[in-house]
């Protein structure tokens, strides 16, 4: 392992596990059907975890903490492919290491660890409702669609310079005060694996992992197009401005 990557992976190691132990946390101490202040304290635990971290080591990594952003950046042509496999590796164990810390810590598995599973029965007004596998599926691709079009457009673009954890953190934030009570929103693979790890229940394991991959490489397309575009109007327009005959 070179000296450039390794504190690349340690910092991606950190920042994963923090958003696990700290995040799942959270959601295991407050537990379920606690209403809005319950569910806006997890949202606020994991949105400030990735803000913090992302200030402390976006310098040194990107502060990515979740492989579906890893492979936005990768299918965004801003980073390698050796460097992205390490990356979606350190976050893995990452999060299986801050859920299984979280197992001890807490006494064993039975709170959940915040393990992401699909409503069942949730109540909505004068209603319920229970959220189909394919419905999770779009939610949890959607989710991870609107968190890397975030750092794409803020980390990576540049456009939003220091500020970029902040904006990174309060999607965080947004997305799970609408996903959690339907999904337990995860849109991060590293952040559904390591709880059902540690529980041993990988319920829908296969839409947590693989949906908000989808979602990023959509957003990784979108902002790629949109780049491409702008920078033909860029390049376009000293042309138009060269026809246009003085006044």
């Amino acid at each position: 392992m070179s000296n450039r990557i390794a504190p690349k992976l340690l910092a991606e190691f950190i920042g994963t596990f923090a958003l696990i132990f700290i995040g799942g946390g959270a959601a295991a101490v407050v537990g379920d059907g606690v209403g809005l202040p319950g569910l806006a304290a997890i949202a606020f635990a994991h949105g400030l975890t990735v803000m913090a971290f992302a200030f402390a080591y976006g310098p040194v990594s990107g502060g990515h903490f979740n492989p579906s952003v890893t492979v936005g950046v990768l299918a965004a042509g801003a980073m390698r492919v050796g460097e992205a496999a390490g990356y979606i590796v350190s976050q893995l164990i990452g999060g299986i290491v801050g859920a299984l810390l979280l197992r001890a810590v807490l006494g064993g598995a039975a709170t959940g660890l915040g393990t992401p599973a699909l409503a069942h029965d949730l109540a909505l007004g004068n209603t319920t409702l229970t959220v189909t596998p394919w419905a999770g599926f779009v939610i949890e691709a959607v989710l991870a669609f609107f968190l890397c079009t975030v750092v794409l457009s803020t980390a990576v673009a540049g456009r939003a310079q220091n500020l970029a954890p902040l904006a990174i953190g309060m999607t965080l934030t947004l997305n799970i005060i609408m996903g959690g009570p339907l999904t337990g929103a995860a849109f991060n693979p590293a952040r559904a694996l390591g709880p059902m790890v540690a529980t041993g229940h990988f319920n829908d394991a296969w839409l947590y992992l693989v949906a908000p991959i989808v979602g990023a490489i959509v957003a990784a397309i979108l902002h790629t197009g949109l780049a491409r575009l702008a920078h033909e109007r860029m390049a376009t327009e000293p042309d138009k401005a060269a026809r246009t005959p003085a006044e």
